[in-house]
């Protein structure tokens, strides 16, 4: 895809939600069923089923999904697409790239160990490789926007106003 069609294919959208700021206005979900025997959540991730337990610093037996690998998976996927579309748009031609993330927990804070200690990431580091002969102020250009349009890094550094309810079911 070049940058024209990457143009043509967003345009219609852009010119809709232009006219009716509303309609861009998306809810995602996503949901998951606790699971009857171990400590795990079952949850569809849009292709397949997947399970998601404890990590084994948390006593997990590393067979499901650890949802702090899944965040850090769901940020390289985001910047990676958002890379590759502004690349496309700005007309940086890219021969290839890596993408990669990795974050630091400590767990005395989620296990309860130390209530000093953070639960959650500390910090988290987004790196992208490429393979480009384009001058370092396009590179410059093509990072800055990419942190500007991916909505899961966004998201991350800015956190989201977030309610939580329960219910009995």
């Amino acid at each position: 895809m070049d940058a024209a069609e990457l143009r043509a294919l967003q345009a219609p959208f852009k010119e809709r939600y232009r006219a009716d700021p509303q309609s861009a206005r998306i809810t995602l979900r996503a949901s998951g069923s606790l699971d009857e025997d171990g400590i795990a959540c079952r949850l569809e991730t849009g292709r397949a089923m997947a399970a998601a337990g404890l990590h084994p610093g948390a006593g997990g037996s590393g067979l499901e999904l650890c949802s702090g690998d899944m965040l850090l998976e769901a940020l390289v996927a985001c910047a990676g697409v958002t890379l590759k579309s502004v690349a496309t748009a700005i007309e940086l031609p890219l021969r290839s790239g890596e993408v990669s993330a990795e974050g630091d927990l400590d767990f005395r804070g989620t296990l309860g160990v130390d209530k000093e200690a953070p639960v959650g990431f500390a910090e988290i580091r987004l790196h992208f490789a490429v393979d480009t002969d384009a001058p370092q102020e396009k590179l410059d250009q093509l990072l800055k926007l990419t942190e500007r349009f991916c909505v899961v890094y966004q998201t991350v550094r800015h956190g989201a106003k977030t309610i939580v309810t329960m219910e009995r079911g």
